[in-house]
């Protein structure tokens, strides 16, 4: 060994033998110090990474505050990223190609239109001859006639507004008998029959206006009569979405009848929604209505109307 390195070892003594050690409490507080800067590192660390968890939660919800909806049925959710680099930034992903995808595949917060129901029937336009009753065999005399005439009777010169939502009208008048009756006799009593359709929403209104109208005429004369005729709402019962039905009476004239007796006409008007149906009894040579006769012929006229319109 040469005198060298001897000498270095007595140098390095010398120097240490200089320098003053540290108290151990010093040691312990540089050593806490050193501790208490990697938990705040690690802290300020996590701070910075639930920071950006929070912004892209924020992102991720709609512009409405409600939350994105999910991928549809049977799309698979892609699982979140593993590795640590970042997602590619606007810029880039407007130059780099992509591959097209389907659309529902990426969910957004805009809901897509859904249906709303079955579809809905178009309301009618024209009224067919399947569309009016038949009478029953045992009351049908075979005396029938279609043309112009009003279709329901003068209430004190009532008018009715929902006129002009009228789309469609037809009209037509037959004869009818009791079952008893002989065919070939004088027919026991007339209707006139009508169908009528209105504008959606607007047949009601018609049913409403002739409320109104009953209501607000209790008496009237009418033309060439010197009787007075007094009119009255009655219990409608239960025919299509809704019915209207009045009488018109009158005591016969002088000579007809039996004393005390009333001349009697019957209407009914019934919506089926925006079509309305009318049977008016007008009556044969001073005949009067039956109810039992009306409502059964009513509610053939209202399934014919349902049969029609489906």
């Amino acid at each position: 060994m040469s005198t060298e390195l001897p000498d270095l070892y007595r140098s390095l003594t010398v120097v240490a033998d200089g320098v003053e050690v540290a108290h151990p409490e010093l040691v312990r507080r540089h050593a806490d110090r050193r501790a208490r800067v990697q938990v705040a590192g690690s802290a300020l660390a996590v701070a910075v990474l639930l920071g950006g968890v929070a912004a892209g939660g924020r992102l991720a919800f709609s512009a409405d505050g409600s939350a994105p909806l999910p991928p549809p049925a049977g799309t698979p959710v892609p699982p979140p990223p593993t590795g640590s680099a970042p997602p590619p930034s606007p810029s880039a992903a407007s130059t780099a190609p992509s591959s097209p995808t389907p659309s529902r595949a990426t969910p957004s917060g805009t809901r897509s239109a859904e249906p709303t129901g079955a579809a809905t029937a178009r309301p009618p336009t024209s009224i067919p001859d399947r569309a009016f009753f038949v009478l029953a065999a045992a009351n049908r005399t075979g005396l029938e006639s279609t043309g112009a005439g009003p279709v329901l009777p003068a209430l004190c010169g009532a008018g009715y507004p929902s006129e002009s939502a009228v789309v469609q009208r037809r009209a037509r008048s037959l004869a009818y008998k009791r079952p008893e009756t002989r065919v070939g006799s004088v027919p026991d009593g007339s209707y006139r029959h009508s169908i009528t359709i209105y504008r959606p929403g607007r047949a009601d209104d018609a049913l409403r206006e002739l409320r109104q109208a009953v209501r607000a005429c209790p008496e009237q004369r009418m033309p060439d009569d010197p009787r007075t005729w007094r009119q009255r709402l009655l219990d409608p019962g239960a025919y299509g979405d809704e019915s209207v039905l009045f009488e018109l009476r009158a005591p016969y004239p002088q000579g007809i009848g039996d004393p005390g007796a009333y001349e009697v006409r019957l209407v009914r008007a019934v919506r089926v929604d925006d079509v309305v149906t009318v049977l008016w009894e007008q009556g044969w040579e001073y005949t009067a209505a039956e109810r039992a006769q009306v409502d059964a012929d009513s509610r053939l006229a209202v399934a014919a109307v349902e049969k029609w319109l489906g």
